[in-house]
């Protein structure tokens, strides 16, 4: 059976997480203690993937993407944009998705991990110490998930939920319902949550839900039957599905109920009424993954982390609150 960094840590007297840091950023980890884990790594015949995969004959030059859905509109054009940018480095791009499954997520990472230099997570749903498993074996960059020494890009949604709350103050509603596609370890409940009380907005909440279609068809229904006049999806895919089923109900959009969504995709600007949300920028968030992936494997990402924001994109699904 392969030795794993659990028992380099336990060998050595250090935490997993030093032991990553030990194999990605080096400098970072006193000399002492990295002797040590490396002395312990050699006694062990522990050998990370980058070691491995170099005495197989180097690299492949292609970067993974992993994404939880290629069901979500949000994720085709960052493969696009992103694959532009490696090209431009000499690098191709292999994705695969989780559907939104652990199990899933670990089957995948075992396959793609074969074939690239790196790889980039999105979301994942893994524990922290697997991460830095994982992060000891192979350059590993997450999206939207926070592990110590793990370089990280970071989606802020800051700015933009802070202004969607303002938006719907300033039409006149008070009673708003969150439609949760989140998991807990994510921030975007609690960002909306945190940002809607500052506003002194009441917020009920359902969920948590998967985040599709679906959700926001069932989401619709109990919405309907309250007395909220505005809703914030937990992305565009859920509130297109709300308002697809307010339509089908004869709730009138935004005449009777509003309506939010986040990450701006294409079908945002195209569904009727066209959707209120906020964006992403697929472009920006392929090219700091990419190049913060670049720079991981040689050897610069270190436990890096880098936030793009984000910001209230207007539109016809969203206006005054009824009387």
């Amino acid at each position: 059976m392969a030795v794993t960094i659990k028992e380099v840590a336990s060998a050595a007297g250090v935490s997993v997480s030093t032991v990553s840091r030990a194999f990605t950023a080096p400098d970072q980890v006193q000399p002492q203690t990295l002797q040590r884990i490396l002395d312990a790594a050699a006694k062990l015949g522990y050998a990370p993937n980058p070691a491995a995969r170099s005495l197989r004959g180097g690299r492949t030059g292609s970067l993974g993407l992993i994404i939880p859905d290629i069901n979500n509109p949000f994720f085709p054009p960052i493969f696009k944009a992103m694959q532009a940018r490696a090209r431009r480095q000499g690098y191709t791009i292999l994705a695969a998705d989780t559907d939104e499954r652990e199990f899933d997520e670990l089957e995948t990472i075992a396959t793609v991990s074969k074939r690239v230099d790196g790889l980039v997570l999105w979301a994942s749903m893994l524990g922290e110490d697997r991460l830095r498993e994982l992060a000891a074996e192979i350059p590993l960059v997450l999206v939207n998930r926070h592990v110590e020494g793990i370089p990280e890009l970071r989606i802020s949604l800051t700015a933009g939920i802070s202004q969607a709350a303002e938006h719907l103050k300033a039409y006149g509603h008070t009673r708003c319902v969150f439609v949760n596609g989140s998991r807990p370890e994510l921030e975007r409940g609690k960002s909306i949550r945190e940002s809607f009380e500052a506003h002194e907005l009441s917020l009920a909440e359902l969920g948590p839900y998967e985040p599709r279609f679906e959700t926001g068809v069932h989401a619709a229904t109990l919405v309907a039957s309250g007395d909220a006049t505005a809703v914030i999806a937990h992305n565009d895919l859920v509130a297109l599905g709300v308002l697809h089923q307010l339509a089908k109900l004869d709730v009138k959009v935004p005449g009777a109920v509003s309506v939010i969504g986040i990450d701006d995709t294409l079908l945002a600007a195209t569904s009727t009424p066209s959707l209120t949300t906020i964006r992403i920028s697929a472009d920006e968030v392929a090219t700091q993954a990419a190049d913060l992936l670049i720079d991981t494997i040689a050897g610069r990402g270190g436990g890096r982390v880098v936030e793009i924001g984000s910001r209230l994109i207007p539109r016809a699904s969203t206006g005054p609150a009824p009387r």
